[in-house]
């Protein structure tokens, strides 16, 4: 006889594993857990014996069982709007004009380095608790609004107490390498010099550090600046990843390739070569269709050319007040499937299996037996509803680390 911490019975389980079916589906399921892990999963039929008078039961009564989503890129701690630049340009200034007024990312910046750490953390749990709301179970923080050591040290101090103190898992992203700073203007091999002579090591030794991102890109930071700060993260056995391919080709996503990075991110401007190196390596193709929405882009990211060659595809908000303020990844998935053309079934797998994998997690993204009970119960008939509707919360139950979390007061 098994001894389990609880199980669901009449559930349908998409598993989001290859295992023959659509979306890993198993129907007539059950699901039971044990120390926080998926202990054992498969057809209500096939259910170990165990005691079930002293085992939590549920009985889903037909709703599917996910794993829990994962945001893999996201700007969450951040302080300051940016809704009036939004206005500025719908009545026709353009972004030079917005930037002459104090606009684009160094408004948030000044706003972020002004706020202290407690409104900071109060900001960014409101934010954090949306994306619990509708299932989400792990976050990628990055920092990137501070651009010095201090404001940097800051919002990874808040990601890290988010971390300690919510249910949701937060993965601590570094991103000095985000902008130029106003006092390096002109300057941009000296900054590079100093994030990855001092920002870097001291936010590293402070335990602040999961991975390391660049902006690689014709307005941000070159491909020979990248490389440096990737050599420096290697050299502190850091993973790597890239805002790449966003506005032009520069190459910034065969640079991650060849450091064996967890993942490339925008990748609009990716082109086959890029395709086929990320494949060799391993490396993620992050797609980001709320700044392509927010943004007005009409370069689509080359998803046939991504299938072609088998590249995972992980989607993710890019939660930031300037390009995607989007606190949602329910609409993500929508958008996914209606502006890039995903299936819902690469959407959902984008949000879970890929996501995982973009953060080089292996202990979640798929109901699989010793993952983490990190799941969501959901009131659909299909899991393709899940990209489908907006504005209805369908999720009737969340289980995070095996603890069901309360959800009343959320949103």
């Amino acid at each position: 006889m098994q001894v389990f911490d609880a199980i669901w019975i009449n559930v349908n389980l998409a598993t989001m594993t290859d295992n023959g079916q659509p979306y890993g589906a198993v129907t007539n399921a059950a699901l039971a857990i044990k120390d926080g892990r998926i202990a054992w999963l498969g057809p209500k039929a096939e259910l170990p014996e165990t005691d079930l008078l002293s085992t939590p039961l549920y009985d889903g009564k037909g709703q599917w069982l996910l794993p829990g989503f994962i945001d893999c890129h996201t700007h969450l701690v951040y302080a300051g709007s940016r809704a009036n630049e939004f206005e500025m340009r719908l009545n026709g200034a353009t972004y030079q004009q917005i930037a002459e007024a104090g606009g684009g990312i160094k408004s948030t910046v000044a706003a972020t380095r002004a706020a202290s750490h407690e409104e900071l953390f109060v900001l960014s749990k409101q934010r954090l608790n949306a994306l619990l709301s509708q299932g989400v179970t792990t976050v990628e923080i990055k920092s990137g609004y501070g651009l010095d050591v201090e404001t940097e040290q800051k919002i990874l101090e808040v990601a890290a107490e988010l971390d300690r103190t919510h249910p949701v898992d937060i993965q601590k992203t570094f991103l000095g390498a985000h902008a130029l700073p106003v006092e390096y203007a002109g300057r941009p091999d000296e900054y590079m010099q100093l994030v990855v002579n001092e920002m870097l090591p001291q936010l590293h030794q402070l335990g602040l550090v999961d991975a390391v991102d660049v902006f690689c890109e014709g307005i941000g930071f070159s491909v020979a600046q990248s490389r440096l700060l990737f050599e420096k993260a290697k050299a502190l056995a850091l993973p790597v990843k890239a805002h790449a391919e966003q506005l032009s080709h520069l190459g910034g996503a065969s640079l991650v390739a060849e450091f064996s990075g967890l993942s490339a991110d925008h990748i609009e401007y990716l082109q086959e070569e890029d395709v086929l190196a990320m494949k060799t390596a391993g490396t993620v193709a992050v797609v980001l269709p709320g700044a392509f929405y927010f943004l007005r882009e009409t370069k689509l990211p080359p998803v046939e050319l991504l299938r072609q060659h088998q590249v995972p595809m992980a989607i993710s908000t890019d939660l930031n007040p300037g390009t995607s303020p989007f606190c949602h990844l329910p609409l993500m998935l929508n958008m996914a499937c209606t502006l890039f053309r995903f299936t819902p079934e690469e959407a959902l797998a984008g949000v879970t299996r890929h996501a995982a994998t973009a953060l080089g997690m292996t202990d979640r993204g798929t109901l699989t037996v010793g993952h983490k009970a990190d799941f969501g119960l959901y009131q659909i008939s299909q899991p393709a509803e899940l990209c489908y509707q907006l504005g209805v919360n369908s999720l009737t139950q969340l289980v995070k680390g095996g603890r069901e979390v309360n959800l009343r007061g959320l949103g």
